[in-house]
């Protein structure tokens, strides 16, 4: 497929050619829920703990003895039907991460790339550098029209990347960096000509 190569001035800088097998096929929203899924399962700390009856503070002395007294039976304070008793199940300290096949993440990926294709919020930048202040920046978003936006290039230019830091909405991204995730919660996806032939190298 053939798209027009825009410039951060809102320029024109030609053509390029997208292979249909990446950025024209049928958008798979269940693949691209799984692979979200995934990611935002990896990303958790799972740093939650509560304590068990072997780890809250108390005596392993019996309450009192077993019969004769009229009230049910008891082993420990520290059971949890007592206020300073342990947690019964209660979550410990663990990965959230699992596997996931790298034919369903690669699906995933193409999926997103062809849903921003389909819905006309994929455009190709020839180049994402020449802005080295934020204001400079800013000005040139505006006149784009861009608001929330993933930029991707093969190799993201450092001032560049210095001058995008502080302004909300827009984030950047190498090739080997795009992931469906941040693809999805942003408005606009814009590639460069060299990140086209990088994703395209990736994907192939």
């Amino acid at each position: 497929m053939q798209i027009e190569v825009k410039t951060l001035d809102n320029g024109s800088a030609g053509t390029a050619e997208l292979s249909d097998a990446i950025f024209a096929t049928k958008p798979r929203a269940d693949i691209m829920a799984r692979v979200v899924h995934w990611q935002q399962s990896k990303r958790r700390a799972g740093t939650h703990k509560t304590k068990g009856m072997g780890e809250v503070q108390g005596t392993t002395k019996k309450p009192y003895k077993q019969k004769g007294t009229g009230n049910a039976r008891q082993g420990s304070l520290r059971a949890p039907q007592y206020r300073t008793g342990g947690v019964v199940h209660g979550p410990v300290v663990r990965s959230h991460g699992y596997d996931l096949p790298k034919k369903v993440r690669r699906l995933g990926l193409i999926s997103a790339l062809s849903q921003k294709a389909a819905d006309g919020k994929l455009v190709v930048l020839d180049a994402a550098s020449g802005a080295a202040r934020t204001k400079e920046l800013v000005a040139k978003l505006k006149v784009l029209g861009w608001t929330s936006a993933l930029i991707v290039d093969n190799a993201v230019d450092e001032g560049f990347l210095k001058a995008s830091r502080n302004i909300h909405g827009i984030d950047i991204l190498p090739t080997v960096g795009a992931n469906v995730y941040d693809i999805l919660r942003h408005d606009v996806l814009a590639i460069t000509t060299a990140g086209v032939a990088g994703l395209t190298e990736r994907l192939s």
